[in-house]
């Protein structure tokens, strides 16, 4: 008889050390997004470089587990594996490439707050698909959040209104898949665990990825890329790739995709202290009361949830 899988703890240190590293480093992503677009790297390209680097130490960490815990091998079943492989097109193909799409057409940092929305809609998908308690404490924050949000949207499209609405759409098209993302990844995680799990998610997100870059530009659309675009695929692979992707999935083991996504917070903060300093992007009156209304909102959000996890537990 297999035991019962263990249930995220509402007070877990480690696991929200977890959730806060693997935040800060993903949002090194949009800014490294940004200097290879400088570059002139595709969209299709810079994605496929990132899985690209990522692959090979997914592939060696899913053959490293299996050798460490023979036990996993019993777990790569059809029903086990292909619902692992959706899960990660999910998150990491469909919402990665939404999201490096969309900073075609807008700022690192105004992308970065939008798709900080994601955790709003764990809970909201969480309640309406996944009979999970929907607490109405946290309407406050996230009213709060969108404010600053739409505020931001009003300041950009009165600066600089090219693309600004496809830009918002895209991304926050991935916000919502990311967030369905979350809430699958948990239940696939309590079945092959966090490891096994990522190693096979991301493996088959990195696939599609590549693919989709030889069927637009061929091989070589690699070839005649700028040496620093390899730099920083190089860099999207590592630091804002395969470290985080294993400390979220961590933290949702650990805590749930609930708690993982209210910490969030910190994503926005460095990418918006990078952009600025990196790119060179503006931070007017504007950007710092949308900023800090999507901060504050997220930190309501945060103490709603987490008032809601201790009642539970």
């Amino acid at each position: 008889m297999s035991s019962p899988a263990a249930v995220p703890s509402a007070t877990d240190p480690l696991g929200y050390a977890f959730a806060v590293g693997g935040a800060i480093l993903f949002s090194s992503k949009s800014i490294l997004i940004k200097l290879a677009y400088a570059q002139g790297a595709p969209t299709e390209t810079l994605l496929a470089l990132r899985m690209l680097v990522a692959l090979p130490v997914y592939v060696v960490i899913f053959f490293v587990l299996l050798r460490r815990q023979p036990e996993l091998r019993a777990k790569l079943t059809p029903t086990l594996v292909l619902p692992a492989m959706a899960t990660g097109i999910l998150g990491y193909y469909v919402s990665s490439y939404l999201d490096f799409a969309a900073l075609n057409y807008i700022t690192a940092q105004y992308g970065r707050l939008v798709l900080f929305t994601y955790p709003f809609f764990v809970v909201l998908f969480g309640a309406l698909f996944f009979r999970e308690k929907f607490d109405w404490r946290i309407v406050p924050g996230m009213l709060v959040a969108y404010g600053g949000i739409v505020l931001i949207f009003g300041w950009s499209f009165l600066d600089q209104p090219d693309g600004l609405l496809h830009g918002t759409l895209l991304v926050l098209t991935a916000a919502v898949t990311f967030a369905f993302y979350q809430l699958f990844a948990k239940g696939r995680m309590r079945q092959m665990g966090t490891g096994l799990f990522t190693c096979i998610g991301m493996s088959t997100a990195a696939v599609c990825a590549i693919a989709q870059s030889m069927v637009i530009g061929g091989p070589d659309a690699f070839v005649h890329l700028p040496h620093m675009v390899w730099v920083y695929g190089l860099g999207l692979g590592v630091f804002a790739t395969v470290l985080p992707s294993f400390l979220m999935n961590a933290a949702i083991a650990r805590i749930g995709p609930r708690a993982n996504s209210s910490t969030a917070a910190f994503g926005p903060i460095v990418t918006i202290a990078f952009a600025v300093v990196f790119l060179s992007e503006p931070f007017t009156v504007f950007h710092a009361v949308g900023t800090a209304l999507v901060i504050l909102g997220s930190v309501m959000f945060s103490h709603a949830e987490r008032q809601e996890r201790n009642r539970q537990v």
